[in-house]
């Protein structure tokens, strides 16, 4: 059985770490290591798109990355219980047109048994901004 440390209940410790984990696995921008931390059917919704299971995740990711350049995410914990988190986010990317965003949101996560995260409700919004407000 897939085991993806640290296991639930959450401590603030373990809650921390887990953020940390997520937060370096998007960072790497490597969909077939990112998809890893969740489960074979792992549900989504990104904002209007609606994500199952791990190949569709990857797939999701390697569009995302192939629009979505140099990106650059910070994670932040925001609350958690037993097996569920949200957790507050903020990216930086550039659109092939060279144009800077900076992506504000929030998800909710729920883990499974194993440590795999088993939902992924992520809320996004988009920003403009030019290159000298960059802040990541």
């Amino acid at each position: 059985m897939e085991k993806k440390l640290p296991l639930p209940p959450f401590t603030l410790e373990t809650a921390l770490q887990k953020v940390q984990l997520a937060e370096d696995a998007w960072n790497s921008k490597d969909p077939e290591r990112i998809a890893l931390a969740y489960t074979i059917d792992t549900e989504w919704r990104n904002r209007t798109d609606f994500i199952n299971g791990r190949e569709a995740v990857i797939a999701f990711l390697k569009g995302k990355w192939e629009k979505e350049l140099d990106y650059k995410l910070k994670k932040e914990l925001w609350g958690f219980r037993e097996n569920r988190m949200a957790v507050r986010f903020e990216y930086e990317y550039r659109n092939a047109q060279g144009q800077w965003f900076r992506a504000y949101g929030n998800e909710n996560w729920e883990f499974d048994e194993n440590g795999l995260m088993r939902k992924r409700f992520a809320s996004i919004n988009d920003l403009p901004i030019d290159e000298k407000d960059r802040r990541l």
